[in-house]
């Protein structure tokens, strides 16, 4: 981070590719006048109209150009594959030497499998599209004078954009005017606390961190409120300067290693095959174009070449359903986690509690209901410009229904909340021009800025004696499930200048305020539904231990431990890896004691899921392998997370976890159809090859094969898929896939030597006979493997998808039919005689038989397999 802010401290980030984006030199050295003069800009923002010129010279305000998926880019892009680029130059040595048929058949078996991949992921690539569409990260500009929501972006320069806590910065810009503004900005400097921003100029030379009047794009707004000039945008933002010079991804999921150690096994064997297969073949003297065509058309048959279209189809069907369902996916490979996590880490608000915030009562220092506690509490909610919040919404409603009166006092300033101090000031006067300091916030940080407490007789020193009296009540009211909260109050002086931090101080107790959020009515079964996939709630927040204890009780979720913020500062990392696990309940944390949580939990083998909607939570959603807010939360945490539910609901995640454990297990069912079958039929032909006076099979028969295997495949992303796959986590397992494949491939190869010996020894076949009813017979048992090796039950009593269903019973009939077909002679066909295939149809079946037994062997012998 030192290096990134050391790069920025002496230049002026250059506009990069973006069209006539123009920006003052050392603009932060320049008063706001100039630099919105320079802007052709006003205070009051742009005109729409000015706005919508400046959007269309300058492009969208953002990182990476918005790419549809545009037919020629995916389609050209099937064609990036070394396996496809290879076949293709070997079918141009084919026209080269004159053997103008073959190259042909293997351009249009190519030409077939690629717009098969282009055409499904064309599609889901545009559905998924289209759902992360649905949440959009906004700002609060001021156009024409006038506060508009818009996308973020829609920002261009000269735009005047309002920020307050939770806001994610859009772009680069300069303060005009701040109230307490303090801005995250450690993505950039690495700074570990959050930086005060103020109105003003800084040196021209001034460094990245010592430009404490300007803000950047992918920075977020801690506390406070300011309006902010935006003066570059996109790719011409320091942010955007740093994302073109380093190759950034989200770090990979587990399930995409396990792809890649997948894909690079296929491609070590694939090579050593080729190469000894073609070896052999050139030393036996066999024709070298042939033998060239059919060493790669094997490299085909073992490669699933397919994988990353099926991959897309089942990620982008997934995210589909879990739309359906309330939960839009922002990040597609996450689904896989999804599905895997064991752990998940809330807030009790709005996931085990209705998440509608009352008012129950606003009381005095003895516990009586108090109408000047209200009043304060009314206005510091009514006058505070920050973060909106439930608490004061529910102060506002209710002071509203008992008829408070505020109308004769207008507000001076704000001192706004933050997560260090847990409170919120806000200063009001009177009619008479009286001013009063009002605070609302924590109990314990209220208290720790008073040094008397408001009695019905007056202000009283806040002794030991009342503060025992003011812990009991608030001990009492925790234990019962309500929210509390404190008010105090002091009179202020008059003055020109700003009120801050250091005015709290010397404050009057007034008195409490009590929240309360019931529990949800069907969380209690929603909680069991989870605990049977496997998956443990733990709760963490920032409220007292006895609120969070009288909710999870009263949720019938077991507590086995609880943990409080000072004994979390207390515990080393080793320590708390092994508490954490052990611990249902964390209260009373900060927004870093939160991700500590996380990363413990990851660090103990589980996959954790956290779900959050506020500032506070956007360290822990960066954290977990899983993020996960709502439609309603504030934009930082929006962007952090990988889910965004369209509503609070522990339902909606339930069935969120079920798609994303459908997904893995389609998936897999892909990878495991192509193991067992492929790998036992190339390996066979391969010795065959060696050992046969020809070719088993030419080159344009295997791709053939390969292609019309791989189109029943592509439904494999909308197949039915059994309960067990929903009843715990599925993770990764190399050493599962590698079992599979060595004992499924040694089925599929004892077949193809007893399909060898039939054809050969009974059947007398010529070349011709022999290619033609192999093919028939690996073909068929190709198709026919999938709806085996689907289920780990027998075939016949798990249902399989429609789709897949129909298009195996489809392809199995072209598969019979296509040796009388007049098109036969093109790739090398012939009819074959009843009777032969008839065995054909035996062995088929005698195969589904064998694999069946097979199955049954493996999964009893694998407890804790993956499938």
């Amino acid at each position: 981070m030192k290096l990134v802010a050391r790069f920025f401290a002496r230049t002026q980030p250059h506009v990069g590719q973006q069209d006539t984006q123009v920006t003052p030199a050392a603009y932060w050295s320049l008063s706001p006048e100039q630099l919105l003069s320079a802007l052709r800009a006003t205070p009051n923002g742009l005109q729409p109209a000015d706005a919508e010129q400046r959007l269309k010279r300058y492009r969208p305000n953002t990182i990476q150009a918005q790419r549809q998926a545009t037919a020629l880019g995916l389609f050209l892009n099937q064609f990036k594959s070394p396996l496809v680029l290879i076949l293709i130059g070997a079918a141009m040595v084919s026209v080269i030497v004159g053997e103008w048929t073959d190259a042909v058949i293997v351009l249009a078996v190519v030409l077939g499998s690629t717009l098969l991949g282009f055409v499904q992921e064309y599609r889901a690539g545009n559905a998924v599209q289209k759902l992360r569409s649905q949440v959009t990260i906004r700002s609060n500009v001021l156009r024409g004078g006038q506060s508009l929501r818009l996308p973020s972006e829609d920002v261009v320069p000269g735009d005047v954009v309002l920020l307050s806590a939770g806001s994610l910065i859009p772009a680069d810009g300069v303060v005009l005017v701040a109230n307490d503004f303090f801005v995250n900005q450690a993505v950039l400097t690495g700074e570990t606390f959050p930086v005060e921003k103020q109105p003003g100029t800084v040196p021209a030379q001034a460094g990245l961190a010592e430009r404490t009047n300007c803000v950047f794009m992918g920075t977020s707004v801690s506390s406070g409120t300011a309006q902010v000039l935006m003066v570059q945008t996109g790719k011409a933002t320091v942010f955007g300067q740093i994302a073109q010079r380093l190759s950034l991804r989200p770090p990979e999921t587990e399930f995409e290693r396990g792809i890649h150690r997948f894909g690079n096994l296929l491609t070590q064997v694939m090579l050593v095959m080729v190469i000894i297969v073609l070896a052999v073949n050139l030393f036996l003297a066999k024709p070298l174009i042939d033998s060239l065509l059919f060493a790669l058309a094997l490299a085909v048959g073992l490669t699933p070449e397919l994988l990353p279209a099926i991959i897309s189809i089942t990620l982008s069907h997934g995210a589909q359903r879990m739309a359906k369902r309330g939960v839009i996916v922002r990040r597609l490979n996450s689904i896989e986690n999804f599905g895997s996590m064991d752990v998940l880490c809330t807030d009790k608000t709005g996931t085990l509690t209705e998440g509608v915030v009352r008012l129950d009562g606003a009381l005095d220092t003895q516990g009586q209901p108090s109408q000047a506690v209200l009043r304060y509490a009314y206005l510091n909610a009514q006058f505070q410009t920050g973060l909106n919040n439930p608490l004061d919404e529910a102060i506002q409603a209710y002071a509203q229904r008992a008829g408070s009166d505020i109308s004769a006092e207008q507000k001076v300033d704000e001192i706004p909340y933050d997560f260090v101090r847990k409170r919120l000031s806000v200063i009001t006067a009177n009619a008479q021009g009286e001013r009063t300091l009002i605070t609302k916030g924590a109990l314990d940080n209220v208290l720790s800025i008073c040094n008397s407490t408001q009695s019905g007789e007056g202000a009283h020193p806040l002794d030991a004696t009342s503060r025992a009296g003011i812990e009991r009540l608030y001990s009492e009211w925790s234990a019962k499930g309500f929210r509390v909260l404190g008010v105090a109050t002091k009179t202020v002086d008059r003055r020109p200048e700003a009120y801050s931090r250091a005015d709290e101080s010397a404050l009057t107790f007034a008195g409490f305020l009590l929240f309360f959020d019931p529990p949800k009515a069907d969380v209690r079964q929603a909680i069991v539904d989870l605990a049977k996939r496997g998956v443990q709630i733990k709760i963490i927040t920032g409220d007292n231990q006895k609120v969070a204890r009288h909710i999870a009780e009263a949720v019938d979720l077991p507590v086995m431990g609880v943990l409080t913020g000072s004994e979390l500062d207390d515990l080393r990392d080793e320590a708390l890896w092994h508490l954490a696990e052990r611990t249902t309940l964390f209260a009373e944390v900060d927004p870093n004691q939160k991700e500590r949580i996380i990363l413990a939990l990851r660090k103990t083998g589980h996959v954790v899921g956290y779900m959050g909607d506020g500032i506070n939570d956007t360290p822990a959603l960066h954290a977990a392998d899983v993020g996960l807010s709502v439609d309603t939360a504030v934009d930082v945490a929006k962007d952090a997370a990988d889910f965004v539910l369209l509503k609070t609901d522990l339902g909606i995640l339930r069935e969120g976890i079920d798609e994303g454990r459908k997904t893995f297990a389609n998936t897999l069912k892909y990878i495991l159809t192509t193991v067992s079958a492929n790998f036992g039929n190339m390996f066979s032909m391969a010795g065959a090859s060696m050992l046969l006076p020809f070719l088993p099979l030419l080159a344009s028969q295997i791709l053939l094969n390969n292609f019309l295997s791989d189109i029943p495949a592509t439904t494999i992303a909308g197949d039915n898929v059994d309960p067990e796959w929903l009843e715990k986590p599925r993770r990764w397992n190399t050493l599962f896939i590698r079992n599979y494949m060595v004992l499924f491939g040694l089925v599929s190869s004892i077949f193809d030597i007893l399909t060898f010996g039939t054809l050969l020894f009974l059947f007398r076949a010529t070349p011709e006979v022999f290619r033609t009813g192999w093919f028939i017979e690996s073909l068929l048992t190709e198709l026919v493997i999938a709806l085996v090796v689907r289920t780990r039950h027998p075939f016949f009593r798990s249902r399989p998808g429609t789709l897949l269903l129909v298009s195996t019973l489809v392809f199995i009939g072209l598969t019979l039919v296509l040796p009388y077909l007049p098109s036969n002679v093109v790739f090398g066909f012939i009819p074959l005689p009843a009777p032969l295939m008839l065995t054909v149809l035996g062995l088929t079946a005698l195969y589904v038989l064998a694999t069946e037994l097979a199955k049954r062997y493996f999964y009893s012998r694998v407890e804790n397999a993956v499938a």
